[in-house]
């Protein structure tokens, strides 16, 4: 509340008086900007007068003002001002937004399934029905010495290389050694395997030439005991007379034969052929208690009723005489011309 006195006379006689009392009435206010309005009567006096005034800090103030003039010549004004604050906005502090859930995608577990166990079927004997059990096998990927010897028990090995292992196959040729002599190659499990009785089969090719002797064999030297069963054995000399070879030394015929011992002959037979340097053949034997059976490419071509009861073992031989003569300088040599063999298998009965 404040009261303002002005002389009557002073506002009556100058118009002005009002604004210039609006003008303190502003300042009541305390200054900012805004608008005013004011009332005088017919003698000149101030009636009334208003001011609503928005202040520097945002406040709202209104004055209002009343004259009351008097007998004694003063005008008494009283007023009121009424200051509204301004209005106070408040900014929430922002609600805390929880982070959205993190989701992680754990990388694909690429899970490699382990490998299926590997079903190896055992070969069985060419043309055979019945029950085997493969006991002895070689594929010729590689050259086993745990499974082979490369020389006969009495000899020396040779050290002219005349045999390897290529292509999936065992190969001997003929071939002279440093002495320029043709030599003999036998392969054989001696001291490291060994059965009685069993199914035994080779895939095999034949060289050609005069002189060439390729046998498969089971055989044993016990004391002096030489128990032997040539599978196949073949020659390419003598010509086309001997029932052996074309004129050209190829071989077409082969024989089975059976020795109890050196020099106790149980049977032989003459098997003839196409031939058998031309492509591979299976050569094969049924070796029971009592009884052998030779089989050509799965063919049964001899049988032989004996008593065969010594373990044996397997000898894969390119030897040089006997029904083919001996070689000479038409005989080809090198690895082209090899005893070609392309597995050896053997089984035990039922």
């Amino acid at each position: 509340m404040f009261t303002v006195s002005t002389h009557r006379n002073f506002l009556r006689s100058m118009s002005l008086t009002a604004t210039a009392s609006v003008t303190v009435l502003l300042a009541a206010c305390g200054g900012g900007t805004g608008n005013a309005s004011y009332s005088i009567d017919s003698a000149g006096n101030l009636t009334s007068a208003s001011a609503t005034t928005k202040l520097a800090n945002g406040s709202t103030q209104t004055t209002t003002v009343s004259s009351t003039p008097s007998t004694t010549g003063t005008t008494t004004t009283t007023g009121t001002t009424t200051t509204t604050p301004a209005p106070t906005t408040t900014t929430p502090a922002p609600t805390p937004t929880a982070p959205a859930p993190t989701t992680t995608t754990p990388p694909p577990t690429t899970t490699t399934p382990a490998p299926a166990p590997t079903t190896s079927t055992a070969p069985k004997p060419f043309g055979q029905a019945g029950t085997f059990t493969l006991t002895f096998q070689d594929e010729f990927d590689s050259w086993n010495t745990a499974k082979w010897n490369d020389t006969i028990w009495y000899e020396a090995s040779n050290p002219t290389k005349n045999y390897t292992v290529s292509n999936g196959a065992l190969k001997i040729w003929p071939q002279r050694d440093a002495t320029g002599k043709f030599f003999n190659r036998t392969i054989d499990t001696d001291g490291k395997y060994y059965q009685t009785y069993g199914y035994y089969e080779i895939e095999a090719k034949l060289p050609i030439g005069k002189g060439t002797w390729p046998a498969f064999w089971l055989f044993n030297h016990i004391g002096t005991r030489r128990p032997e069963i040539d599978v196949m054995e073949a020659y390419a000399g003598g010509g086309p007379a001997s029932g052996w070879s074309d004129a050209n030394l190829h071989p077409t015929a082969y024989a089975p034969t059976v020795w109890i011992d050196a020099g106790r002959l149980a049977g032989t037979k003459t098997i003839l052929t196409s031939d058998l340097s031309a492509a591979f053949h299976k050569y094969a034997v049924k070796w029971e208690a009592n009884k052998q059976t030779f089989y050509f490419d799965g063919r049964e071509v001899y049988t032989l009723t004996v008593a065969m009861p010594d373990p044996m073992y397997i000898m894969l031989d390119l030897w040089y005489g006997s029904a083919s003569g001996q070689p000479d300088n038409t005989t080809p040599t090198g690895i082209g011309n090899s005893y070609e063999v392309n597995y050896v298998r053997a089984w035990k009965l039922g």
